[in-house]
Parts: structure tokens; C-alpha cells; sequence
């Protein structure tokens, strides 16, 4: 059995964080995969400017990849972190509020601000493509972006590892369709992991076009990964899940566990049953396994490390009250407005509305409340370790 059908997963604690992602590393025989004389890109994960436990790449998660990378000879310079944004994040906030740019400092890698680099038609594209050349998308050329769309020229060739994290997402657990039907879908679960980590990198800051098709599109960019990145690798932090409305006004939980894998599925997969749901019975899992894209049938994976095979959290995902919104824009009776989201002054009227509830009611108030609590337990101290600036 290769590496692509086995995910490696490992305890860890605050004491000896740096050390285990290190070794969760060396376990995936991650060089193997990965040339010291080729350009890597580190997929970083913001999901808030600001900070909120299991909701963005954490620091250790950020220097545990990069230390270890320094450590085993390979070019700091050859290391390019990005992030893009998008219509509710801002990169230089996030840097800031999630304590990024002094590890990516420290460690002598670049942060590629993916707004300041050249998005080419997907299609001009595909002369340079690595595999999969034939293989047809099922919503992003046609039902969401009909005049084409454009990903990054720099992802193209270069090998990427995810940084993600362990948390629910009221948009992924549904396909496209009426409310009613999502509805029902969204019983079985979301989740926001491998797989959701290069809706970020892939595509413009109005990627928010995707969300009526979230699982489609998912497995389009899978497949566009594919197609361009000779390896692709996610390293995953559940040291804080995110539990409830994700992936930002959620309830954390401390929960100690390092993943990591090559089949984007596979590790999607392991971290949807140990959240609680039936991997198969989220959409863009199945979609992706029955495509022979990655395995999504938890007993066909091998584990590596601790076994996790008994775990289930009993996590629930939840609609926040702005991705209530939106789905009822996009999906429910209010679905005559959504030709409106695509004229820039209306649409100001949903960024607006998800700036208030998030930024000024919300994260103020209750997310305060659940910040300061996580700042007293050990992973909270070992945030607050790392400097801002």
C-alpha cells in the first residue's frame, strides 16, 4: 500500500508541539515527496483577520512546518507561504491577529500575498498542466464562472502543503440545489479541512460565487490540483477544533491531534469521522471517491501512528446567521435576489452585514467570552507566547 491511501496521525501537547510536527513529518516521509532544490508553496489557512482558537493556521502549526523544514537543509528561500483574501479577510490584519509574519520571518521563508500575483484563464493554462489534462470539471467552468476563470500562473508546477485545521463549515455538508434539500444534506454534517484549503488559494477574492455549489466546486479544485502540482501534501492542526457555526463563530475544543496525508480525501475523510459524521454522507467526499480522485471510505484507509478508528466527538455543524443569509439568497425563497450579488454596490450590502455580525457584535461579545477562556488553558499560554509584531 503507497502513501497516498495512509494518513499518519500523532498526540501532541503544547510542551512538545514543535517536536511532534517534526515527527509527524518524518512518519509521512515527507522528503520523499518534497526536493530541497524545487520551489515549495505553504498553503496557509485565514479564515478571520482576527484571531479566534481552530479558526486559522495557529503559529505552532506555521513554525512546526517551517522549523522543520529549516531543520532537514531546505532552502528557506525556496519556501513561499501564501494566502489570498477575500471580501470579509484582510492578509495584513491576518498576519498580525493570527501571529504569522515573525515565524515566517524567523525562519527566512516569503509570504506571497496571492492578491499581488497574476491570475491566468484556467484554460491558456492547460498546455502547462502535469496530469489530468482531460479530466472535465462540473461547475466552475460553466454554471459559476460561464466566461471562464482564472487561477494563480505561480501554483503551476510547484509542489503545495495545506495547513489547515479541524472545524465545521455551514456551506461544505450540502451540493447545490433548493434550501429544502440542503437542509436536509446539512443533517449529516461540514466540514472545512484539506480539501476546502485550496478554495483560498485557487481562486479570486470573489470566490464567494462558489457557495452555492460548494461541494462541486470542491472537487473541481481537486482536480485542478491535480492537474498542476506534482505533489500535494496537507498537514493538519486538531490540537483546537472548531465545533458548531464554522468556520469562524464556533465553540473551540482542545483536543491534542496531528494529522497529515497525500490523499486530500483520505485525510478529509479521517477528520469527518472523528468530528462525528459519516464521510461518505458528505457530498464532496463521496463525489470525490466515486471519481476515483481520493478515498473517502474510512475502512480502506490505513492508519498511521495512533489509531483513531474508535473517536467520535459528537461535533454539530451549524448555520451562522450570515450563512443563513446567504443560502437563502442563493438556495431558498429569496433566490430572485441572486443575480443582485454579482452587481459590486448591491453586494456591499452582504459584506457590510457580515462585518457587523462577525467584527462588531459577535467577536466582541461571545467570542470574547470563549477567547479569554481558551487563553487560560495551556494552548491559549502558548499563543500568547508568540509576539505580534
Amino acid at each position: 500500500m503507497s502513501n497516498q491511501s495512509k494518513i499518519f496521525i500523532l498526540k501532541t501537547s503544547p510542551k512538545t508541539v514543535l517536536d511532534d510536527y517534526m515527527k509527524l513529518m518524518h512518519l509521512a516521509e515527507y522528503e520523499h515527496y518534497f526536493q530541497k532544490d524545487e520551489k515549495i508553496i505553504i498553503k496557509l489557512n485565514l479564515s478571520w483577520s482576527k484571531f479566534f482558537p481552530a479558526c486559522s493556521s495557529p503559529p505552532w502549526q506555521v513554525e512546526g512546518v517551517l522549523k522543520t523544514l529549516n531543520d532537514d537543509g531546505y532552502n528557506p528561500k525556496k519556501i513561499f507561504t501564501a494566502e489570498n483574501r477575500t471580501v470579509v479577510t484582510n492578509i495584513e490584519k491576518g498576519l498580525k491577529g493570527n501571529k504569522w509574519h515573525p515565524i515566517i520571518k524567523k525562519y527566512g521563508a516569503w509570504f506571497v500575498p496571492l492578491t499581488r500575483i497574476p491570475f491566468e484563464p484556467y484554460e491558456s493554462l492547460r498546455s502547462e498542466f502535469i496530469n489530468l489534462k482531460n479530466k472535465n470539471l462540473h461547475v466552475l467552468d460553466s454554471k459559476i464562472f460561464p466566461n471562464g476563470f482564472k487561477i494563480p500562473h505561480f501554483y503551476v508546477g510547484k509542489p503545495i502543503i495545506h495547513l489547515p485545521t479541524m472545524k465545521t463549515h455551514g456551506h461544505t455538508g450540502a451540493l447545490g440545489g433548493d434550501l429544502k434539500k440542503s437542509t436536509e444534506e446539512m443533517k449529516h454534517g461540514g466540514i472545512t479541512c484539506a480539501m476546502k484549503n485550496a478554495f483560498g488559494g485557487l481562486l479570486t477574492k470573489r470566490r464567494h460565487f462558489s457557495h452555492q455549489f460548494m461541494s462541486e466546486v470542491l472537487v473541481d479544485l481537486l482536480i485542478i490540483q491535480k492537474q498542476i502540482h506534482p505533489n500535494v501534501m496537507a498537514i493538519v492542526d486538531g490540537t483546537v477544533c472548531g465545533d458548531g457555526a464554522g468556520p469562524r463563530t464556533m465553540i473551540p475544543r482542545i483536543k491534542n491531534y496531528l494529522l497529515a496525508g497525500y490523499d486530500q480525501v483520505a485525510v478529509d475523510t479521517v477528520v469527518a469521522k472523528m468530528l462525528g459524521f459519516e464521510p461518505l454522507k458528505l457530498p464532496a467526499i463521496k463525489l470525490a471517491h466515486d471519481e476515483g480522485l481520493g478515498c473517502g471510505d474510512f475502512e480502506d484507509i490505513e492508519m498511521i501512528g495512533e489509531d483513531v478508528s474508535n473517536i467520535n466527538w459528537n461535533f454539530n455543524v451549524k448555520r451562522s446567521l450570515v450563512i443563513w443569509g446567504d443560502q437563502m439568497v442563493r438556495k431558498g425563497p429569496l433566490r430572485f435576489l441572486n443575480p443582485l450579488m454579482h452587481n459590486k454596490i448591491f453586494f456591499t450590502i452582504p459584506i457590510l452585514s457580515s462585518l457587523v455580525y462577525h467584527d462588531m457584535l459577535w467577536y466582541p461579545t461571545i467570542g470574547k467570552k470563549r477567547i479569554n477562556k481558551f487563553l487560560e488553558t495551556n494552548w491559549g499560554q502558548l499563543f500568547k507566547s508568540y509576539p505580534y509584531n
